[in-house]
């Protein structure tokens, strides 16, 4: 009677047991579930995003789109884009990674300032840019151009060098957070033991550092070439609008749109499958910690 006994309690609470993980579970459930009014408002915004590109893709001229890609005025505008981006990212490289090394690594009066202000092209509006940056190197009266013109005959304003720095000044923003926050997450006692065992700061800097926020450094430079490839406001603004030597293809879309729009449409195409392409690239430096976090 004892075993029978002790049987019934254990199989009693084995179903006790079950009762409250099923309990927990759906409560689990309940607290991860969306009510029906926040699917509904996300549908919407979901459509705000998605309709617009199905009206550019619905628009677009399919049958004649590498003859609008192979005109001059279109094979222009693409070698410009991507050699000026290509550009504004190898000079972002250079100077935001030891600026991001530095906000990162170095506590000093000011720091936060300089980073609001670092970060200040990503909110700021491109045409304000472009004007900040026309009376800092302009020819005449600038705050540097006009110094740099009479000492070593170097002229921004419309000119393709010039078309790089307006790109630069509204892209490295974006890799220097990046690579900041790839730096500040990263585990220093891999820095401290190569430190201990008498490398150097450079040799650390290359040999510990540089591998270690590799994926942080990717991801950073392939954000600021595609916002690069994309800059508009601060070249028209600086640089100008002149085929072959500042009219990248943002500003050949925006010329185009009243003369040509299927060479301004089949550009358009062309921005949105590289921005499409990077956001693809770059999933699982975003997400990855979203997505094991709710697995």
């Amino acid at each position: 009677m004892d075993q029978v006994r002790d049987s019934a309690r254990g199989t009693k609470d084995a179903q006790v047991v079950r009762l409250l993980a099923a309990s927990a579970h759906d409560v689990r459930r309940a607290r991860r579930g969306v009510p029906l009014l926040a699917v509904a408002l996300a549908v919407v915004a979901a459509a705000f995003f998605i309709l617009p590109l199905v009206g550019l893709l619905k628009r677009a001229p399919w049958s004649t789109l590498w003859d609008d890609l192979s005109t001059p005025q279109a094979r222009d505008a693409i070698r410009l884009s991507v050699e000026c981006s290509l550009w504004a990212t190898a000079i972002s490289v250079v100077l935001g990674v030891p600026l991001a090394w530095v906000l990162a690594r170095t506590r000093f009066p000011g720091r936060s300032l300089v980073r609001a202000l670092v970060v200040l092209p990503m909110v700021l509006p491109p045409v304000v840019g472009g004007v900040a940056l026309l009376y800092t190197f302009q020819r005449n009266g600038g705050v540097l151009g006009e110094w740099l013109y009479d000492w070593f005959g170097i002229q921004f304003t419309f000119s393709k060098a010039g078309a790089v720095l307006a790109e630069t000044f509204v892209a490295m923003p974006f890799l220097v957070i990046t690579v900041e926050a790839g730096l500040r997450a990263m585990d220093q006692r891999y820095e401290d033991a190569a430190a201990s065992l008498g490398a150097g700061r450079w040799t650390v800097f290359r040999r510990v550092t540089l591998p270690l926020i590799a994926p942080a450094l990717y991801a950073g430079a392939a954000l600021a070439w595609a916002r690069a490839l994309g800059e508009f406001g601060a070249t028209i603004t600086f640089a100008g609008n002149i085929q072959g030597r500042t009219q990248t293809v943002p500003l050949a879309v925006y010329l185009y749109l009243e003369s040509n729009q299927g060479i301004a449409i089949a550009l358009s195409l062309v921005l949105l499958a590289v921005s499409v392409i990077v956001l693809v690239a770059l999933r699982d430096h975003w997400f990855g910690g979203l997505r094991d976090a709710s697995s």
